[in-house]
């Protein structure tokens, strides 16, 4: 992985930068000392690290729009930043880029129970919306495994699930506004607490945009109710195979749990050695499913997921008797991760969708090239809606064992898209996947998503070097087709 060469006379012009940006943000608000940036130089995918030029941490939305500004006219790079969660570089700084950081937006604004949402900014982890509102029996819905640090804009940049994701929805089913700056400064709000927004989808296109089309300083989320009832089931299968059938005969059935979750015996014994959630330790596969609503029918749901399961060749069931239970299910899997983490110095985590349907032949090509690596893998995955994340197992203190993981993981992804699925599910493209990118997309295909780019950024400072794998300047992209007709790209209204 490569990132370009760092602007020699944006790193000559460093203290001028430093000093407007003191301007713009005083007191604490600059970090420019190179031990105190050191924070600041990785996100969650911690094999690539660069200090950035200068961190700056703005408060308000005018500091933000005035930094940006700012950087437009001076032609100066720069890389937002929420919690540093991300697990595909889309965070990772540049050299001769200004890191922002976007942790002191961390209130809550609004809760507003009538019309079922609650306004939020940025820095506000996601488990902090549900914290807010819980005491009324709401909360919010997307939960990443990652939700007691993750933050809500970045769930917002990468389109972010979690567990519950498979009945409920991505981040892009349950916001309803944002506001958001633009690179030349200017404030935008698109949507807001009314069901769906007039007009083009610009929601639509900038969650899961990854930082390269604006910076949101404030989102609106829609808030839901508890279920009245919610049961866990665990079931454990003899092999990954009979337990991948198992999730598509229980989707095929038209039932839709709350949550379908997958483990496979690397992952299970990793997270139960960790949280001792009382997973069985003599299967090859766990599923873990949740099925919520009206008492009478996860009952009666759960009588068929059984059915399903043992027609299935499942060897173990274990239903949830009460909420503490069915939490401490869930917690194994949640800390799946961390847990991975204690048995391997270092994994790669890997994430890529395919159709269920293709999840027993997945399984079991994962398990070929683990061996031709000759590197481990444990599988952590949503089951339900085909988000794989394989955990690499390497040791970076190994000559040559990070390359040999990378095109592991390399390897994963193609195959992935091989089968009908796509490169991402939840964890953006960032570095990671940014030149595995013709995999997927034409050079025509590409070419296309730039030009979207370009009519947010027309000279390319947002967040740069992530998810192309060649960028292209704007007026080398030409004009772009509309139905038709023809319309360039200068002339696009202003939102």
């Amino acid at each position: 992985m490569q990132m370009p060469e760092p602007d020699k006379a944006i790193l000559a012009r460093r203290a001028e930068i430093v000093a407007a940006l003191r301007d713009i943000v005083p007191g604490e608000g600059v970090i420019d000392a190179p031990e105190e940036m050191k924070p600041y130089e990785s996100d969650g995918l911690t094999a690539y690290r660069t200090l950035p030029l200068i961190v700056v941490l703005p408060s308000t939305t005018a500091q933000v729009s005035a930094i940006l500004r700012y950087c437009h006219e001076n032609q100066v790079k720069v890389v937002p930043r929420g919690a540093g969660t991300s697990l595909s570089g889309g965070a990772l700084p540049l050299a001769d880029g200004v890191l922002l950081g976007l942790g002191k937006f961390n209130r809550v604004l609004d809760i507003d129970y009538d019309n079922r949402c609650a306004v939020v900014q940025p820095g506000v982890t996601n488990l902090g919306i549900t914290a807010a509102v819980q005491d009324r029996g709401f909360y919010y819905a997307p939960d990443p495994s990652s939700q007691i640090a993750c933050t809500i804009g970045g769930n917002v940049a990468e389109n972010s699930g979690g567990v519950h994701c498979l009945k409920y929805g991505l981040t892009t089913n349950n916001v309803l506004g944002v506001e958001m700056v633009l690179i030349d400064g200017t404030i935008l709000r698109i949507g807001g607490k009314h069901l769906d927004a007039e007009g083009y989808d610009l929601l639509g296109i900038i969650i899961g945009s990854e930082g390269l089309l604006g910076v949101v300083t404030e989102v609106t989320v829609r808030i839901l109710q508890k279920p009245a009832v919610a049961r866990a089931v665990l079931l454990g299968f003899p092999t990954s195979e009979s337990a991948g059938n198992c999730v598509g005969a229980i989707i095929g059935a038209g039932i839709i749990p709350g949550g379908m979750e997958m483990m496979d015996r690397p992952a299970i014994h990793a997270a139960e050695d960790f949280v001792h959630a009382g997973y069985p330790r003599d299967v090859e596969a766990l599923l873990i499913v949740e099925l919520d609503g009206p008492a009478v029918e996860v009952d009666h749901l759960i009588e068929r997921v059984e059915a399903i399961a043992t027609a299935n060749g499942a060897v173990y069931n274990r239903i949830s008797q009460n909420e503490a239970e069915r939490l401490n299910f869930w917690a194994g899997r949640k800390a799946a991760f961390p847990a991975v983490g204690r048995i391997s110095p270092d994994y790669f985590c890997m994430d890529g969708t395919i159709p269920r349907r293709r999840l027993p032949e997945v399984l079991t090509r994962m398990t070929e090239l683990s061996q031709y690596y000759g590197l481990g893998v444990a599988n952590v995955f949503h089951a339900g809606d085909g988000n794989l994340h394989p955990l690499i197992l390497y040791d970076a203190n190994k000559p040559g064992e990070l390359q040999k993981a990378e095109d592991f993981g390399a390897d994963i992804l193609r195959l992935c898209v091989e089968v009908g699925g796509v490169l991402t599910g939840e964890h953006g493209v960032g570095v990671e996947k940014r030149d595995l990118m013709p995999a997927m997309f034409t050079e025509i295909d590409l070419k296309q998503q730039q030009r979207l780019k370009c009519a947010f950024d027309p000279d390319g400072l947002l967040n740069p070097g992530k998810v192309f794998p060649q960028l292209h300047r704007c007026a080398e992209l030409g004009r772009m087709h509309i139905h038709r007709g023809q319309l360039p790209f200068p002339d696009l209204p202003r939102f």
